[in-house]
């Protein structure tokens, strides 16, 4: 029996390859150094179970876990041949090895079943892993569920993860790990805004840079789960996989069923496992290679109120303060004067626009900007040409349709017809105004979403996988093209979606007192470029706080970063600030989006800190904000970690410090010290009244 062993970046992978069963991960975790042959085989030994009171021989738990080997824990495949094989027994299976990825086809020759498990380790140390299964019989086979499991060791005594609503998305729970099944199903048909993101267990001390943390997020846009499994023998398992709905995937004889990507995480720390993800996604060819430009979103600006003049002002206005795309949200097509109609009439409104959109798309790149354009292509109104005439188009079951979310249906994609008008639409808009960036928004969950071209038959998985070949198809007839998945604000965030777009939409509320948690946990799984970050007006569109620009300006400051803004109600003075900002964000994007992502545990009451540094530690940009007013004051110090210990740094604000009591030394200037007395002493927090920031700027000034 061969055992392999795969080590980057800090973490070991060590599985273990009988050619009679399934592949079983011996140890994910911790760097295990080399091991050579007689190592491994003890390592083996040494982690096989004992046998207990269940059956009389060691039960292994592979990869796709097996009811059949006398594990009494969830079983990775779920299904039948008509109530036959529903206990499947993989017995022979070939293995090979390219690199740090391992591919198992192993097959049950009597229930005539196929498996292929694919697990890679990459160079940021994150394992992925997924699993496809074929039907090699003569009869159909009814697929329930096909899920993987990664062992976890016996030391997390924590769950953590993440939930939400719409404008509240990440909040971030945590709860022990005790005896039994800790399960997270999101069925919105969509990643909602309430989705785990990422299921960590974790040592009972964990936290941003201390504890471990073992994290799994299964990277799929439709139905999926993800669990935690303590069983009474001590298993510790984290699982998970695509949720298919009854009778959704019936594989006839020789066709397969593709499972997602599953993403695993290790870390010494909560920031050490986002790191991984961080850097996976950096290194992928398709990742933004450009400086992220800083857009101009019309949503919060002008609304459904599309008047050609008004636009114009507002592009000039946006040019004027630095602005670098432009994007013209709801409202622009046939129809749409409010939210109940229109969608699925993607033509422009000739009412309102009739000379097209040129006038606009001219200006627009007159003045120096790129031009995007707002879609909800998966979506229909009943209000509108296109459901008058083909009411088949919409998903539904039975005899009924889904009750009505914001006066909208879904559009069943796995139709045919409805896929390639809907293509042919999207693209020709897209070629007349050689769009530079789409805002694909996603405004409701999927209820009762069957197929009246699939006979009504559950359609979630079809119509996921449908959306994802609409966007690779139009990405490849404009390769220049950038895409945000924008979801009713901040749904579908999940590594299924961003293998397709380049942006999300972290949320519908850019208030920035709630800003400051959402674009924290996001940031669990995603880089700041990959997060829109814009800053809006003073007064909130979701909450109604009002909330000065420095606040908003310098929590929006490390995503990518953009406004939400009727800037014609500016002043003079007020368009010559936010000009500041944007300059001062765009002299320190490269940073902001390339080095290491950082967040501060113990800080004082009442403040919350972040940062990014520099991937070579010589330079970092801090974020204080003070969130509530505290029991003390002032407020006490702060360290500020990631830095090199041996490197002197020069502490200075980004930009000049409102302070309201004495001022600490380092907001003056000529301020320095090396970073192992910041990350272990810190610096004063200034005293800030509640819903104010400071950017702190550190940069070496003597290395070793």
């Amino acid at each position: 029996m061969e055992i392999l062993h795969f080590r980057a970046a800090g973490v070991s992978v060590v599985i273990e390859c009988p050619p009679d069963a399934l592949p079983a991960i011996l140890h994910w975790g911790p760097d295990l150094g080399p091991l050579d042959d007689a190592a491994l085989a003890c390592l083996s030994a040494g982690l096989r179970p004992r046998p207990d009171v269940s059956v009389d021989v060691p039960v292994r738990v592979p990869l796709v876990p097996e009811a059949r080997t006398g594990w009494m824990g969830l079983p990775g495949l779920s299904g039948h041949h008509m109530g036959q094989n529903w206990s499947p027994a993989f017995t022979s299976v070939d293995y090979r090895r390219t690199g740090r990825t391992l591919t198992a086809t192993a097959r049950d020759e009597h229930a005539r079943l196929g498996l292929t498990i694919v697990a890679e380790l990459g160079d940021s140390g994150l394992l992925r892993a997924r699993a496809d299964l074929r039907n090699e019989s003569g009869s159909p086979y009814a697929l329930d569920a096909l899920n993987l499991a990664f062992p976890v060791p016996g030391t997390p005594t924590d769950l953590f993860d993440q939930a939400g609503r719409w404008a509240k998305e990440r909040i971030p729970q945590r709860r022990p790990l005790t005896t039994g099944v800790h399960l997270r199903e999101n069925r919105r048909g969509r990643t909602g805004p309430d989705a785990a993101t990422v299921l960590f267990a974790g040592t009972s001390d964990l936290g941003f840079r201390r504890g471990e943390a073992w994290g799994l997020h299964v990277g799929f846009s439709g139905n999926h789960r993800h669990y935690a499994e303590r069983t009474s023998s001590g298993r510790t398992m984290l699982g998970g996989g695509e949720l298919l709905l009854p009778g959704e995937v019936i594989l006839a004889p020789g066709e397969s069923y593709q499972g997602p990507w599953l993403y695993a995480t290790y870390g010494r720390g909560l920031d050490a496992a986002a790191g991984r993800f961080h850097e996976h996604l950096r290194a992928r060819p398709a990742h933004p290679s450009t400086p992220r430009p800083v857009m101009l979103n019309t949503w919060e600006a002008v609304y459904f109120d599309h008047d050609l003049d008004r636009l114009l002002e507002l592009a000039d206005r946006a040019a004027r303060v630095g602005v670098e795309r432009f994007v013209l949200d709801d409202g622009w097509f046939h129809g749409r004067r409010d939210a109940r109609a229109g969608l699925g009439d993607w033509t422009v409104d000739a009412t309102v626009w009739p000379d097209g959109l040129t006038p606009l798309v001219k200006r627009v790149r007159e003045l120096g900007m790129q031009f995007g354009l707002w879609f909800e292509p998966e979506m229909i109104n009943p209000d509108s040409d296109l459901a008058r005439a083909h009411p088949g188009w919409i998903m539904q079951t039975g005899d009924r349709l889904p009750p009505p979310a914001r006066d909208q249906q879904v559009l069943d994609l796995t139709n045919p017809e409805a896929y390639a008008y809907v293509r042919t639409r999207l693209l020709a808009v897209i070629s007349e105004y050689d769009l530079d960036f789409i805002k694909w928004d996603h405004n409701r969950d999927l209820v009762d979403a069957g197929s009246t071209a699939r006979g009504g038959r559950a359609s979630v998985h079809a119509q996921t996988h449908a959306v994802y070949r609409l966007l690779d198809e139009i990405r490849a007839e404009h390769p220049r093209l950038e895409i945000e998945s924008c979801s009713g604000g901040g749904g579908r965030v999940d590594l299924g979606i961003l293998e397709r777009t380049d942006r999300v939409w972290a949320s519908d509320c850019i208030d920035p007192a709630e800003r400051q948690q959402i674009m924290r946990w996001t940031g669990q799984l995603l880089p700041p470029e990959l997060i829109g970050s814009h800053i809006g007006a003073d007064r909130s569109h979701t909450t109604g706080r009002r909330h000065d620009l420095a606040f908003r300006a310098a929590t929006a400051f490390f995503g990518h970063y953009g406004i939400e803004w009727d800037l014609t109600s500016l002043t003079d003075g007020e368009l010559d600030d936010l000009a500041s900002w944007v300059a001062l964000h765009k002299r320190h994007r490269h940073l902001l989006h390339s080095g290491v992502v950082v967040r501060v545990d113990d800080a004082p009451e009442s403040v919350q800190a972040h940062g990014v540094v520099a991937a070579d530690a010589s330079e970092a940009i801090y974020e204080i904000a003070m969130l509530e007013r505290p029991s003390t004051w002032p407020p006490g110090q702060l360290r500020l970690p990631g830095l090199d210990p041996a490197t002197v740094y020069s502490v200075r604000p980004l930009m000049p410090v409102t302070s309201h009591g004495s001022a600490p030394a380092w907001t003056s200037g000529d301020f320095a010290l090396p970073g192992s007395a910041l990350a272990a002493s810190g610096i004063a927090v200034p005293p800030l009244f509640p819903d104010e920031s400071v950017l702190v700027h550190v940069v070496a000034t003597s290395r070793p």
